[in-house]
C-alpha cells in the first residue's frame, strides 16, 4: 500500500505536453509585481523625459483660458471652439506619456509567460466559490509568500522613501526663499525625481518575485510517475499498437517492393537464403538500382515474381550477399561493386540475345570482384 501510495506523489517535472495543455487553458506563470514595476517605472521615466514638454503645452491651455475676449464670452461658439482646443492641446500634450504606459501595460503581464489568449480562462469554476477551496488557498505557500512580498514592499519602498527625503531635504528647504517659478520648478524635478525613485525600488520585488512565479506553476503542474507514463500512453501508443503498426507498415513497404520486381533487370541469388533485384536504365541512371531485395522466405517470393515475370536469374552467393548488406532498397549499389554488377548485366544481355538468336551463347559465368571491404561471410 505504501509503495502505491509513493508512486502518487507529484515528484516528476511537467512534460511538454502537460505545459502545453495548461497553456491551452490559460494557466501560465504571471508576475503581478513585475507588471506594476514596468507601469510605475516607464510612466516615472515618462514623466521625467516628457514632463517640461507636457508643462509647457499644459501652460498654453491655461494661458487660452483665462485669456478669452470680452465679446467671446457672450458667443455660445466661441466656448465651443476654446474648449475643443483646450481638449486639443491636452490630448497632444499627454499622448506620448500616455502611449509609453499602455506599451508598459501591454509588455508587463507578458514578460513572464508570453501572449496568451484563451477563452478556457473565462469559463467559470465552481472551485473558485468552494469555502473550503477558499479557506485552503488563505493558509497555503502561495498565501505566505504574498504576505512576505507585502511587508518587503513596505519595508524597500519605506527605506527608498526615506533616503529620498533626506536626498532633498536641504533643496526642499531652500524653496521658500526663491521666486515663485524657480520654486515652482524646483518642487516639481524633486517630486519627478522622487516618484522616479520610488518607481525603481520595486524592482527589487520584480526581481524576487519573477523567478517564484516560475518556480510555483511548474511546481502546480508536477506530475506523478503513473502520470507520466499514462501520457506517453495516450501520445506515443500502447506497445501492442505500435508494434502492429509497425508491421503493417513492413507489410505494405514490403508489397511495394515486390511490385518493383517484374521492373527489373536481374534478380541475383544466393541461391537460397539471399535474392536482391537490381534495374539499370542508361543514360537515366547514374548506377544499378535496387529495387528488391530479402531473405529466406521473401527471397523465395522475389524469386518467383521473378519467375513469373520472366526476369532473368543468377547464381551469385559473394555477390548477392555484398548487394543485401551494403544497399538498402532504392538505393545504388557501392561504388566498389560496379565491376561485378556491370559484368552480370552484361552477361544477362548477352544471354537474352543468345535466346532470341541474335548473338552467340557466353562461353562462362562472369568472375565478378568483390572488394574485400564489401565482402560478406555466410551465416
Amino acid at each position: 500500500m505504501a509503495e502505491q501510495d509513493s508512486s502518487q506523489e507529484k515528484t516528476e517535472e511537467p512534460t511538454a505536453r502537460k505545459l502545453e495543455k495548461s497553456r491551452e487553458e490559460g494557466q501560465v506563470p504571471r508576475s503581478k509585481e513585475l507588471a506594476t514595476t514596468m507601469v510605475l517605472v516607464i510612466g516615472a521615466a515618462g514623466l521625467l523625459a516628457f514632463g517640461p514638454w507636457m508643462a509647457e503645452r499644459m501652460a498654453r491651455i491655461a494661458k487660452l483660458g483665462f485669456s478669452v475676449e470680452r465679446e467671446a464670452i457672450y458667443d455660445p461658439n466661441s466656448m465651443a471652439m476654446y474648449l475643443t482646443a483646450s481638449l486639443g492641446e491636452a490630448t497632444f500634450a499627454l499622448a506620448p506619456w500616455l502611449v509609453l504606459v499602455l506599451i508598459a501595460a501591454i509588455a508587463g503581464p507578458v514578460g513572464v509567460g508570453g501572449w496568451l489568449f484563451s477563452t478556457k480562462a473565462f469559463m467559470p469554476k465552481l472551485s473558485r466559490i468552494n469555502p473550503l477551496s477558499g479557506l485552503k488557498r488563505m493558509f497555503s505557500m502561495n498565501s505566505l509568500v504574498e504576505l512576505l512580498k507585502a511587508w518587503a514592499k513596505v519595508l524597500v519602498v519605506g527605506f527608498v522613501a526615506w533616503s529620498v527625503l533626506n536626498y532633498f531635504f536641504v533643496d526642499a528647504l531652500q524653496l521658500q526663499y526663491q521666486a515663485v517659478r524657480p520654486a515652482v520648478k524646483g518642487a516639481v524635478d524633486i517630486i519627478l525625481w522622487s516618484v522616479f525613485a520610488l518607481a525603481m525600488s520595486t524592482i527589487i520585488i520584480a526581481i524576487a518575485d519573477v523567478p517564484w512565479q516560475i518556480y510555483s506553476h511548474t511546481k502546480k503542474l508536477r506530475m506523478s510517475l503513473q502520470e507520466v507514463k499514462d501520457e506517453y500512453k495516450d501520445t506515443e501508443g500502447k506497445p501492442e499498437v505500435k508494434g502492429k503498426i509497425r508491421q503493417l507498415q513492413r507489410e505494405a513497404a514490403q508489397r511495394r517492393m515486390m511490385a518493383d520486381v517484374p521492373t527489373a533487370d536481374v534478380v541475383i541469388t544466393n541461391p537460397t537464403h539471399y535474392a536482391v533485384a537490381l534495374k539499370y536504365q542508361m543514360g537515366s541512371m547514374s548506377a544499378p538500382l535496387l529495387v528488391a531485395k530479402g531473405s529466406d522466405q521473401v527471397a523465395m517470393k522475389i524469386r518467383e515474381i521473378a519467375k513469373e515475370h520472366n526476369v532473368p536469374q543468377l547464381q551469385a552467393p559473394p555477390l548477392a550477399r555484398a548487394i543485401y548488406g551494403h544497399t538498402k532498397v532504392g538505393d545504388e549499389i557501392p561504388e566498389g561493386l560496379y565491376v561485378a554488377v556491370a559484368q552480370v548485366l552484361a552477361y544477362v544481355y548477352q544471354m537474352d540475345m543468345y535466346a532470341k538468336g541474335k548473338g552467340p551463347k557466353p562461353e562462362r559465368k562472369p568472375e565478378m570482384p568483390i572488394p574485400r571491404d564489401l565482402r560478406v561471410d555466410p551465416d
